[in-house]
């Protein structure tokens, strides 16, 4: 009853809801943030154990809490390490604000075309290409994988680098604003379990990258010479380039991840 008479009386305010949308909306975008990647599996491992910890101090098993004591306060430090692709991510995540995304609508201009004929001439000539468009989060280390460019954006200039036995035809091509800044870059491999298991090592190299930034992978296939683009962790192929065209301007979403 005395119980009964705490519960009335609680009084909930604005504050209380906001907080609680708040937490929530922080909660879901982690979730976003991780789903379909290792991450998921680690924080599944760590529930795991946080359980095992409370059934043994339920059952006051000291060494398995004494030694499970031990993985928590020495194992922050490998997880901070382990998730450190997922860290990046989240705050350049946060570090998004409709500010940038308005200079980034001003940017958008003839590149677009000569990136879409880029893709249409090598996947007219079945050669292998991935092209990634730097958005809000940095590549640099990607790009000092590579080579260092600094080279306006043409259709020619893209299927020149991607011409099978040139030097920098083996790795990526980065793109910032209208600039080629890199080329035979090496980007990160997915994690992740993928579905289709006819992708290769660009696709998967694509969607690594997705991954771990806001970055948008075009990849052509060398063996169908499809189409595909990688953004927010999601992968779609068989696209048009008049489709990576509308999709580079804004106007042809992705699927959510």
């Amino acid at each position: 009853m005395t119980d009964l008479i705490d519960i009335q009386s609680l009084q909930v305010t604005w504050r209380d809801g906001l907080e609680i949308g708040v937490v929530a909306l922080v909660f879901y975008r982690l979730l976003r943030l991780i789903h379909g990647t290792r991450a998921l599996q680690i924080l599944g491992g760590v529930l795991v154990l946080v359980a095992v910890y409370g059934v043994a101090s339920l059952l006051h098993l000291t060494m398995i809490t004494y030694l499970l004591g031990l993985v928590f306060t020495y194992g922050i430090f490998a997880l901070l390490l382990v998730f450190q692709p997922e860290l990046r991510a989240a705050l350049a995540h946060l570090g998004q604000t409709p500010v940038t995304k308005l200079f980034r609508r001003v940017e958008q201009g003839p590149v677009e075309d000569e990136i879409a004929e880029a893709v249409e001439r090598l996947s007219r000539s079945g050669v292998g290409a991935i092209i990634v468009i730097e958005r809000d989060v940095p590549l640099g280390d990607f790009i000092d994988s590579g080579s260092a460019l600094q080279a306006k954006v043409s259709a020619d200039l893209l299927t020149t680098i991607f011409t099978p036995y040139s030097p920098l035809h083996d790795g990526a091509v980065i793109i910032r604003g209208d600039t080629i800044v890199g080329a035979g870059c090496i980007l990160p491999l997915s994690q992740g379990m993928v579905g289709n298991r006819s992708l290769g090592t660009r696709h998967r190299a694509a969607l690594g990258l997705a991954e771990e930034s806001d970055a948008i992978v075009i990849v052509v296939s060398e063996e169908t010479a499809v189409v595909s683009v990688a953004r927010d962790g999601a992968l779609q192929g068989r696209l048009t380039p008049v489709q990576v065209r509308d999709l580079l301007a804004g106007r042809l979403p992705l699927p959510p991840r």
